[in-house]
């Protein structure tokens, strides 16, 4: 089983989706987190460590990771997917931009 986590700001809008959008999956768990400190639910160490893949939604948001967990990361593959913060949560265009370029990296 792959532990799969999606990180965008506030993990109101990207992250969740991409959690739900990916929870049935075969061989995959998600779950969603946001490097802000009002985010629904805030990056953790426990995060970070449960992971195996970490998706980040923006290069900013891969920064944030390494900077505050970076003594954390030993296998963990960081990816970025330059999904911009200009969706909502659950859009159709959201959920098809997020299986054309998660999909291939989960096969």
């Amino acid at each position: 089983m792959k532990h799969v986590l999606f990180i965008c700001s506030q993990n109101k809008l990207r992250s969740p989706t991409a959690e739900q959008v990916f929870a049935d999956f075969p061989g995959v768990s998600t779950d969603s987190a946001g490097t802000n400190h009002d985010a629904v639910n805030e990056l953790t160490e426990e995060h970070i460590l449960w992971a195996d893949i970490i998706f980040v939604m923006e290069k900013t948001h891969r920064q944030k990771v390494t900077r505050k967990f970076g003594r954390l990361i030993k296998h963990q593959r960081i990816i970025c997917l330059d999904i911009p913060d200009n969706y909502s949560f659950m859009e159709d265009a959201l959920i098809a931009l997020l299986k054309r370029k998660v999909t291939p990296l989960l096969a």
